[in-house]
């Protein structure tokens, strides 16, 4: 096992060298990659509506192609999900990713080609792996096993050829079969379609596994963990996998969940590494473990725009390219890609944080703020504002959604919380003025309208009881994969929702 380990561990660090490639020149990697594109599609289509056989440069292509969403495209989608081909990308495209950033009961489906597989989802993957190994030489990884706490496939018959599921889901049924060996436990346990069922068999085989590394969104990794303790009677991961040591975690902000992690698995040689791996595409990965940025991943397939958030609602908005981006500043992300996307707005919001290389990190979601009162909350916001407050008052949140409370007569507005605590705070009342304190020292719009309790009044906080979220989740068909807990939103449908199963 150990010259398996080894010589895992070397063809994973030859990748460093095309990485430090292009975060040398991003700019000559991304011209790249857009004049591949263009003519890839030019006899699709979208690429003939468009005439992209007379796009030349970025600015030809700003001018003729619409940013789009996924009501713009979604008349294609449907027909290529009932078999036409060459609408939207020349390659087949027999895969669509149902999408579930949120719990709405809406579903979008997203294409993603062979091209997008291979150059993109998997290519991340790898250099996920492959930043892992250059950062710890040392690793054993590959001498254990892997758990991935995955989506299930979704077959429906929009036509004998195309076939639809969570994106992770749709990863695994597609890996290449060497991946089999590393992995527990087998492709039927992992794709089970009942997400209860499948986390009591994950832990009932696992337990009896050497598992070396996670993989997954962390809300359904602490279910299995506590499962696994459950069973085992242990106080800890670690002691029933002692050569755990690697953690790949993406879909939700790690923040409200880290202090939860060091008590499950209560070592310092634990590695956590960060990606943004959303169904549209393969965006971000932690290269450093000192930082929580994520290095803009600039040769897998996908080429960049960024539109300021302040214009985002402009008739005509203009978005930047890479080489225009400043630090600190909001912008939603605008990507084409081998799939067939053109210049589509995923909805969510990234700021650099160094341009040099390009590191970011994810701001919030272009429909996951509250904006009620001119207050611009966005989900960064409310994940810094909780974690001080958790610090302050020691305690830990398991998950939390906010929304307005609206104006009634002379009253002024307010912002009401749900949250389910992992452990309650020392002085609750104390945790509700340092949220609110924080907010206002993190979010100056936000302190604007709270001034005198003019427009906003002191924030509601509800203390939910333990499962909420999770009945919450399972009673919309939403738990595993991909799927979590809207953070915010500038309505009330979930709270309300969730208020209704608390008076229950």
């Amino acid at each position: 096992m150990a010259i398996l380990n080894s010589l895992f561990t070397w063809i994973m660090k030859k990748r460093i060298h095309q990485i430090e490639l292009f975060m040398k020149y991003p700019h000559d990697v991304q011209e790249e990659w857009f004049k591949n594109l263009i003519p890839t599609a030019e006899a699709t289509e979208w690429g003939k509506k468009f005439d992209y056989k007379s796009i030349y440069t970025v600015a030809d292509y700003k001018a003729r192609v619409p940013i789009s969403d996924y009501d713009d495209i979604k008349g294609y989608i449907d027909r290529m999900i009932k078999g036409e081909q060459n609408i939207l990308w020349p390659s087949d495209i027999k895969w669509f990713a149902k999408s579930s950033g949120t719990t709405s009961d809406r579903s979008k489906f997203i294409p993603v080609s062979m091209e997008a597989l291979e150059e993109c989802h998997y290519q991340g993957g790898k250099d996920m792996l492959s930043i892992y190994c250059n950062n710890k030489p040392d690793n054993h990884m590959f001498a254990g096993k892997s758990v991935v706490i995955g989506g299930s496939p979704q077959n429906k018959n929009f036509s004998p050829h195309s076939y639809y599921g969570d994106l992770s889901s749709i990863l695994i049924r597609n890996l290449p079969f060497w991946a089999e060996f590393k992995r527990t436990p087998n492709i039927e346990v992992t794709l089970n379609p009942n997400f209860e069922e499948k986390i009591e068999q994950i832990a009932q085989i696992t337990i009896k596994e050497d598992v070396t590394s996670l993989a997954g969104v962390p809300t359904w990794n602490i279910v299995m963990a506590k499962r696994i303790l459950e069973i085992t009677g242990k106080n800890n991961l670690l002691e029933i996998w002692p050569n755990l040591q690697f953690y790949g975690h993406g879909g939700v902000s790690f923040k409200p969940y880290r202090e939860q992690f060091k008590k499950l698995i209560p070592s310092d040689n634990m590695y956590y590494l960060e990606n943004y791996n959303a169904s549209e595409g393969y965006f971000g990965l932690q290269d450093r473990s000192d930082s929580d940025d994520l290095l803009l991943m600039l040769d897998y397939g996908i080429y960049y725009e960024f539109l300021p958030t302040e214009n985002m609602d402009d008739e005509h908005p203009q978005t930047l390219s890479l080489d225009e981006v400043e630090i600190g500043k909001n912008y939603a992300l605008i990507i084409s890609t081998n799939a067939g996307l053109w210049r589509y707005k995923i909805g969510d919001t990234i700021k650099f944080t160094s341009l040099s290389p390009y590191r970011f990190q994810i701001s919030g979601r272009t429909k996951q703020y509250i904006n009620t009162f001119g207050e611009e909350v966005i989900v960064d916001n409310a994940d810094q504002a909780l974690e001080i407050a958790c610090k302050e008052t020691n305690a830990e949140i398991r998950d939390y959604t906010a929304g307005p409370v609206y104006f009634q007569g002379n009253n002024a507005g307010a912002h009401e919380w749900i949250i389910e605590f992992e452990k309650v705070p020392s002085n609750f009342g104390h945790f509700c003025e340092i949220l609110d304190r924080s907010l206002r020292e993190i979010n100056s719009d936000y302190d604007a309208k709270r001034y005198k309790n003019m427009a906003l009044a002191d924030p509601i906080v509800h203390s939910a009881p333990s499962g909420i979220f999770y009945n919450w989740m399972k009673s919309k068909g939403k738990l595993g994969g991909q799927n979590k807990v809207p953070r915010l939103a500038n309505n009330r449908e979930y709270l309300e929702q969730l208020l209704e199963m608390i008076r229950k």
